[in-house]
């Protein structure tokens, strides 16, 4: 079996060797960069199933790097963990919205980081594998090609907005609570006090136009898309 690529993308070298001599440890290839430019280089060049992403880099931001990667269609199966000294809600909620499909801590125990980019990697392999088009209230969604449409007009979504839009079209009908979609959407406990999941919602309505109706709100629960008519 081909072994799978991981690119650690990380500016203090102690700490970038110590990780990618676990990683490697655990059985994968492991690829270093220290820079913006070093990883954006090396992932367009070998396409990585995952990138340890650290936010703050000498010629840039971890964030803009997820943004990147996010937008390039070759690289959209990719999984982004990224590394943060920040661990306040907000960060957290910029990394996640930016693309990201997990976020460490620093300091961190790097046992529990190879455990999380294996965990990173088997929520990404059943939508590498199980690619499909989702359609209803004229929306059409495609996971392989990552692109979604009204009426066959194009629209653009940011990642964050593309999996919310996923999770209510795969579950027409039923309600999905603010605390199912922050942990199936943003992977935070659910058990947070925040108003991001209202505001991505509205959001994602106003993109969606006049399909946006097809996302109700209820009252005290949540929100459900409403079953296309047979």
């Amino acid at each position: 079996m081909t072994q799978q690529r991981v690119l650690v993308v990380e500016d203090e070298p102690d700490l970038r060797t110590l990780v990618a001599h676990h990683l490697d440890l655990a059985g994968w290839q492991v690829m270093e960069a220290g820079s913006v430019r070093e990883s954006l280089a090396l992932a367009r060049a070998h396409v990585p199933e995952l990138v340890v992403l650290d936010i703050m880099l000498p010629d840039g931001n971890g964030i803009e790097v997820c943004r990147t990667l996010r937008a390039d269609v070759a690289l959209s199966a990719t999984a982004i963990l990224l590394l943060t000294a920040r661990g306040s809600e907000i960060d957290r909620v910029a990394g996640l919205e930016a693309g990201a499909d997990d976020y460490v801590v620093k300091p961190f125990s790097v046992r529990e980081l190879v455990l999380r980019c294996r965990a990173v990697l088997r929520r990404r392999q059943p939508a590498a594998t199980a690619a499909h088009r989702w359609q209803a209230h004229g929306i059409a969604l495609d996971d392989q090609a990552h692109t979604a449409s009204v009426d066959g007009a194009p629209i653009e979504l940011t990642a964050l907005e593309f999996r919310l839009l996923h999770r209510f079209l795969c579950h027409p009908g039923v309600v999905l609570t603010r605390q199912r979609l922050l942990e199936e959407v943003w992977q935070m406990r659910p058990d947070l006090q925040t108003r991001t999941v209202d505001t991505h919602v509205k959001r994602l309505r106003e993109t969606l136009g006049r399909a946006g109706d097809a996302i109700e709100t209820v009252r005290g629960l949540g929100y459900r898309m409403k079953p296309s008519a047979p």
